[in-house]
């Protein structure tokens, strides 16, 4: 078996992962302080809002901060002419194989926030599911894109 490509995200991923969550956390903080208004307005209890602060810092340090930097670290991918490893996880760990020969099709995609740091998503897939990585850069993704549609013999017209 020859190895095609050993790779991991580029390192670009790691600031849109964060400012996603940073967006999400805004929202968070929008709904707490709208709770505040309204508590201060109606005379409601402000233990929420300390209880949901305190929520929104512990989000903001782990999802924001700790979990991006795991995941990055911990994310890999080998293409082989046979087979697609990918390896991710946080806590558990999984390591999977996709054999060229199960793949339908593959598909390249990214949303605002990955454009505007050019990078892109390559999904592979299966009958079975949808093998996703994520945060490469957009020419590395296009050309991951066709290398494993070559290797899996899908046409260009099911892409």
């Amino acid at each position: 078996m020859n190895r095609e490509l050993t790779k991991r995200l580029h390192r670009d991923y790691l600031k849109v992962y964060r400012i996603s969550e940073l967006i999400s956390n805004g929202i968070f903080l929008v709904l707490i302080l709208t709770y505040l208004g309204l508590a201060i307005a109606f005379d409601w209890t402000l233990l929420p809002v300390w209880i949901c602060l305190g929520l929104l810092a512990l989000s903001l340090l782990v999802f924001t901060w700790i979990v991006p930097k795991v995941k990055y670290a911990r994310f890999r991918f080998e293409l082989f002419e046979e087979e697609l490893e990918i390896e991710s996880g946080i806590i558990f760990v999984s390591n999977v194989l996709v054999p060229m020969v199960r793949v339908q099709h593959v598909e390249l995609g990214s949303g605002p926030l990955m454009r505007k740091f050019q990078l892109a998503a390559v999904s592979v897939v299966t009958a079975a599911t949808t093998h996703k990585i994520s945060g490469l850069k957009r020419d590395e993704a296009e050309q991951l894109k066709r290398r494993i549609g070559m290797l899996a013999k899908v046409d260009e017209s099911d892409e």
